[in-house]
C-alpha cells in the first residue's frame, strides 16, 4: 500500500512583498483557519487511506518514523491518534515508542493523572502510552527482548495504536516489526530524495513493511485572492 499525503504546518507564513500593507487582523484569522482546517482534512484523509482503504488490510498498529533525527513527529501522532479516537467506536493508544529524547508527553504537554510509568487516557477513547511503561532498562540501543514483547502487550491491548518511533535506524526497524509496519515521515524542501530512498531500502532490508509516507512542514504563502482584499 502506499499513502502520500501533504501535512501543512500549523504556522502561515506570508510571502513578504514590496509596498504591500499589513494584512488586517480579521483577514489573518481566517487565513490560519482556513490552513487549519486544511490541515484537519488532510490528517483524516491520512487516517482513511491507512486504515479503512481498501488496501489497508487489517493494518491496526503502525509506527510513525522520521527519516531524519530532526524533524518533529510527536504532533503528527497526537493528531492522527486523535482522528481515530474522534471515531467513538474504537480505543486508540498513543505509544511513547523512542526510547531517547525527550518524552512524548512532555513534547505535547500532557501532564499524567496517574504515575508517570501507567497508561492514562488523554481523551475519550485515547490512552497514552509512556516508554516507561514497556522499557525495562535505561539503556536506548541495548534494549532487552523482554521490553520489545512488553511493547507489543501493550500495543496490542487497543483496537488501533500510534507509535511514536525514533528516526529510522536499527533500533526503530526492531520496533517497527512489533506492529503492522511504518509510515516514513518526510521533511518538505530538507529532506533528500537519495536519503529517503535509502531508508526505504533498509526497511525492506530488515522485512519492516513500509505503509507509507507523509510529506510534513509544507509551508503555503497567503493566497492572492486575499491580498485583493488589502
Amino acid at each position: 500500500m502506499s499513502t502520500l499525503v501533504s501535512i501543512l504546518d500549523e504556522r502561515l507564513r506570508v510571502i513578504e512583498q514590496p509596498r504591500v500593507a499589513t494584512i488586517p487582523e480579521e483577514v489573518r484569522t481566517e487565513s490560519v483557519s482556513r490552513v487549519a482546517s486544511l490541515r484537519d482534512e488532510q490528517i483524516q484523509a491520512l487516517v482513511e487511506q491507512l486504515f479503512f482503504g481498501p488496501e489497508s488490510g487489517a493494518v491496526r498498529y503502525v509506527g510513525f518514523a522520521a527519516a531524519e533525527p530532526s524533524t518533529a513527529t510527536a504532533q503528527l501522532c497526537f493528531e492522527v491518534a486523535r482522528a481515530l479516537a474522534k471515531e467513538g467506536r474504537y480505543d486508540v493508544g498513543l505509544v511513547d515508542a523512542s526510547p531517547g529524547g525527550v518524552p512524548l508527553q512532555t513534547q505535547l504537554d500532557l501532564a499524567p493523572t496517574l504515575r508517570a510509568d501507567t497508561t492514562w487516557p488523554i481523551a475519550p477513547h485515547l490512552w497514552l502510552v509512556p516508554r516507561q511503561s514497556w522499557l525495562l532498562s535505561n539503556e536506548e540501543q541495548r534494549i532487552p527482548e523482554p521490553s520489545f514483547s512488553r511493547l507489543r502487550e501493550l500495543t496490542m491491548e487497543f483496537d488501533f495504536a500510534i507509535l511514536c518511533c525514533p528516526s529510522v535506524m536499527g533500533l526503530t526497524t526492531r520496533i517497527g516489526r512489533r506492529c503492522d509496519g511504518l509510515v516514513l515521515v518526510l521533511t518538505a524542501n530538507k529532506t533528500r530524495r537519495l536519503v529517503a530512498a535509502q531508508m526505504k531500502d533498509l526497511l525492506r532490508a530488515k522485512q519492516v513493511p513500509l505503509l507509507g509516507t507523509v510529506l510534513t512542514e509544507r509551508r503555503f504563502p497567503v493566497p492572492e485572492a486575499l491580498y485583493r482584499k488589502l
